[in-house]
């Protein structure tokens, strides 16, 4: 298995990015699992700012570890699709108003 890596799409950078960062922080200490992903740089199209998250493999294995009965919820998609979707929900769950897509190209 590849680390994911999720194009992210959001209308609001400056509060979404600041939320996102807190958001991961928290799953990171829960985890105990520091510097699990990477953010690139953001571009900006249509009133729309997309960027990267990209995941170390032992982070996304330690989510899939500790929330794999949330994960698997989900009934369609490969375990990567899954995990997209279980990490939306747990963005938006935090105030995080981003929308999330595997980026294919990476996986």
């Amino acid at each position: 298995m590849s680390a994911a890596v999720l194009q992210v799409g959001t209308k609001n950078y400056a509060t979404d990015v600041v939320l996102l960062k807190k958001a991961m922080s928290q799953m990171e200490s829960l985890l105990s699992a520091y510097n699990g992903y990477a953010l690139s740089e953001p571009t900006s199209k249509f009133g729309w700012t997309f960027f990267n998250m990209a995941f170390r493999t032992d982070m996304q294995q330690k989510i899939e570890g500790r929330f794999g009965d949330m994960i698997n919820q989900h009934r369609w998609g490969n375990s990567d699709e899954k995990f997209t979707k279980f990490m939306q929900k747990y963005l938006h769950a935090r105030g995080c108003n981003v929308e999330l897509k595997l980026d294919k190209r990476q996986a």
